[in-house]
């Protein structure tokens, strides 16, 4: 990774927010009382993640001209990430989420504003030419003008070299607009991207459960190269170069403390060792350390995580 002519690993691009998390656990949001805050937004824990474990990271997101916008930008640049693509939105706040602390899929409700006016002089191609990965998710691109800035930028990353990548996280209470969701996804997809996506969010995309042969090669149709299929306690699937290979890692028991921002552990893992050139499987299994590093732990991930270790599993 280090020795890349382009100094950014991940340009990670999209939501950065605060998450209020139930701080005592409740079933729901119905009975959740108390709140802490806690800086969230997928691409900004991506980006977190990946300047952890070593990796120059730069976030594009916009946050709001308040005070929740500046504590955001601060925590970013705390853990290493760059935060000179972040700009302020003056008209609207910063976005925040409200989220209970449960045992399953948390409850969740999104009070959507600043994130969503990402703009294209946000994304120069002398930035992306300075990327080894683009990296948004399903929450970013649900709602304009984001949702045309990242695709756009998506293209021209593809044309400058950057290798595409997406978590695919669809809920419908984000993007109600599933048919929408879809088209909208083939349009990244189409810039062959490495894809993550859970079996919970294929189900909520397809909105039925699904086989993971059916996942797999309705995604790579679209255009995805590389797709990480996590089956939370089962493992993970990985389906690669079109579709002709697959690697399957299976699951290993854990005791679970807090389930928040595994997904995207999982990511930084697996996309820091696709950097450090190991073969799919080896990186599913990097995500798979990190992850457990996640879960194991209530709150972030320790502020650096030696690299060495999501790869003792395999070296």
């Amino acid at each position: 990774m280090a020795n890349s002519p382009r100094p950014y690993a991940l340009l990670s691009v999209g939501e950065l927010l605060a998450d209020l998390i139930g701080h005592h656990v409740s079933s729901s949001l119905l009975d959740a009382q108390d709140f802490r805050r806690y800086q969230g937004g997928s691409p900004a824990n991506m980006a977190t993640n990946m300047a952890r474990l070593g990796g120059q990271v730069a976030l594009v997101s916009c946050v709001g001209d308040d005070n929740i916008g500046k504590y955001l930008v601060r925590q970013i640049e705390e853990s290493g990430v760059d935060t000179q693509f972040i700009t302020a939105d003056p008209l609207e706040p910063t976005t925040i989420v409200l989220v209970s602390r449960t045992a399953g899929t948390p409850d969740f409700v999104a009070y959507r504003h600043a994130d969503c006016q990402l703009k294209p002089e946000q994304l120069p191609d002398s930035l992306l030419a300075q990327t080894q990965l683009f990296h948004t998710t399903c929450f970013a691109l649900s709602q304009q003008p984001a949702q045309d800035t990242i695709i756009d930028a998506a293209r021209r990353a593809k044309a400058a070299g950057c290798q595409v990548t997406i978590d695919a996280n669809y809920a419908p209470s984000i993007w109600p607009d599933r048919d929408q969701a879809w088209r909208v996804l083939t349009d990244y997809f189409t810039a062959g991207a490495l894809v993550k996506v859970s079996e919970d969010d294929a189900e909520r995309l397809y909105g039925s459960p699904q086989t993971p042969e059916r996942i797999l090669s309705d995604f790579h149709k679209m255009g995805a190269t590389t797709i990480c299929l996590t089956l939370g306690a089962n493992g993970s699937l990985v389906s690669y170069d079109g579709g002709t290979k697959q690697a399957r890692i299976p699951g290993k028991k854990i005791d679970v403390v807090d389930v928040t921002g595994a997904g995207d552990a999982y990511w930084a893992g697996f996309l820091t060792a696709y950097l450090d050139g190991y073969a799919p499987g080896n990186c599913a299994h990097a995500g798979a350390a990190l992850a457990k590093m996640k879960l194991t732990r209530q709150g972030p991930l320790p502020d650096k995580v030696d690299r060495k270790l999501i790869y003792a599993d395999f070296e």
